[in-house]
């Protein structure tokens, strides 16, 4: 069950976090995760990243050709080739089972790459777990 992430640069919200590290802790309890893979932004991927690494789940990163919000994530598995955010977003998506998706707003936003994540990760019926910044999960 290869796992994939997308959130918000601003990071998540305390409720996000908490809602997002017992869905990781419970599926590694309950099936194998190979792999996890983010796109290597500061905030939430970096968070998810630091999760990923505690729960000792490899990691893949999928780097943006733009590094001026890029966590510089370390311990990786494999880190891949740079490219364009929507770009590498649609590579997450496509690679995993699951995408988690941590955005900054409660209610979808049409300039918000993390939103698009989202959609196109419905547009592929990936099974997704959206957790709203109040940790609401849907």
């Amino acid at each position: 069950m290869i796992i994939g992430f997308t959130g918000t640069q601003e990071n998540m919200t305390l409720e996000q976090f908490d809602v997002l590290y017992g869905e990781i802790e419970r599926m590694n309890l309950m099936v194998d995760i190979p792999e996890a893979h983010h796109g290597d932004c500061i905030g939430g991927d970096f968070t998810f990243h630091a999760i990923c690494m505690e729960e000792e789940i490899p990691i893949v990163i999928h780097p943006p050709q733009n590094t001026t919000k890029r966590a510089y994530c370390e311990g990786a598995m494999a880190v891949n080739t740079p490219k364009d955010y929507l770009v590498r977003n649609h590579d997450i998506v496509d690679v995993c089972d699951i995408m988690y998706v941590c955005p900054r707003t409660m209610e979808e936003q049409l300039r918000s790459g993390t939103w698009a994540t989202w959609r196109y990760a419905k547009k592929q019926h990936k099974e997704i777990y959206l957790i709203l910044p109040n940790g609401e999960i849907k």
